[in-house]
């Protein structure tokens, strides 16, 4: 599913951005773009979008920017002793040189440095900012699943009722094959005489046809597809009403119902079995496509 959250945090070393978006995805497929000073509370941005989140391709950036605050800075005591000690030997040796200044010892690597932020602080800042990110990433995530519901159960709705329209076609395509099967038998049998006879008696000729008719029958019937498709819909209709982590769940129904309108149209007798199908079929796919949105 897609989703997007910002959140912002002002802290005292500076401020905190964490953004949230994600893409449709069958499964959870974490990214971070984070700086690198932060990279040590990637696992525990990833723990916590875990428990939350799994499903769609999602991406999380942080960033964190520090305050400028001259009363951050510290002079490096150790250091500055150091580079005392040396220039005391220096001038020693080369009595003409000249002395450091203040601002030449203040440019010396290492000579100042920004008082360093607890980490702990750190984590727990960046911990609240993501929680509020996370908590309006999911909402708006089931904003977008309320509609992509609504919709799966319209295309529910229209498969039913085109269950509901080609039930009674299977019994009517029987009776019209059956008088079909009559009257080809029996322009068969005046044609096929011996001595001026018939070769087939007329209970010979019924029994020929009941047997034709039971066998087409048997071959046509979709009665156990219809059946089945009526029960994964309900079931369908049923996981979207209990809600939840429902995507895998509906993977599986739009495989079963695909198999039976797929063995609906190859039992198909009559045309308007065959283009029920191929409906079915499209309106399948498109649930099927939807449903891969959903977590």
């Amino acid at each position: 599913m897609t989703g997007y959250a910002v959140s912002n945090r002002d802290s005292e070393a500076g401020s905190i951005t964490l953004e949230i978006r994600s893409v449709n995805s069958r499964f959870l497929d974490l990214q971070f773009r984070i700086n690198d000073d932060l990279r040590m509370l990637e696992p525990m941005l990833r723990e916590t979008i875990s428990a939350r989140v799994s499903r769609g391709k999602v991406e999380c950036r942080l960033s964190f920017g520090r305050k400028e605050r001259v009363t951050g800075l510290a002079a490096n005591d150790e250091l500055l002793s150091a580079l005392q000690n040396a220039q005391q030997s220096v001038l020693a040796s080369f009595p003409d040189a000249r002395p450091l200044s203040v601002k030449e010892l203040l440019c010396w690597p290492g000579v100042l440095h920004e008082a360093q932020l607890s980490q702990d602080t750190l984590q727990a800042d960046v911990l609240a900012t993501l929680k509020t990110a996370l908590a309006a990433f999911i909402e708006s995530r089931q904003r977008e699943g309320a509609a992509l519901t609504s919709m799966l159960l319209s295309r529910i709705d229209e498969i039913e009722a085109i269950v509901e329209r080609i039930t009674p076609l299977v019994p009517a395509a029987v009776e019209q094959f059956q008088q079909k099967a009559i009257d080809r038998l029996r322009e068969a049998i005046g044609l096929a005489v011996a001595d001026g006879k018939p070769l087939l008696s007329t209970e010979e000729m019924h029994e020929r046809v009941r047997q034709e008719v039971t066998l087409y029958g048997i071959r046509i019937d979709v009665a156990e597809e219809l059946t089945r498709l009526s029960g994964h819909l309900a079931e369908t209709r049923e996981i979207l009403k209990k809600g939840g982590q429902v995507g895998k769940r509906l993977d599986f129904m739009m495989q079963e119902l695909n198999r039976e309108a797929n063995t609906l149209g190859s039992k198909a007798a009559v045309k308007a079995l065959s283009d029920a199908s191929m409906q079915m079929k499209l309106l399948i796919e498109q649930m099927r496509e939807q449903v891969q949105n959903l977590e």
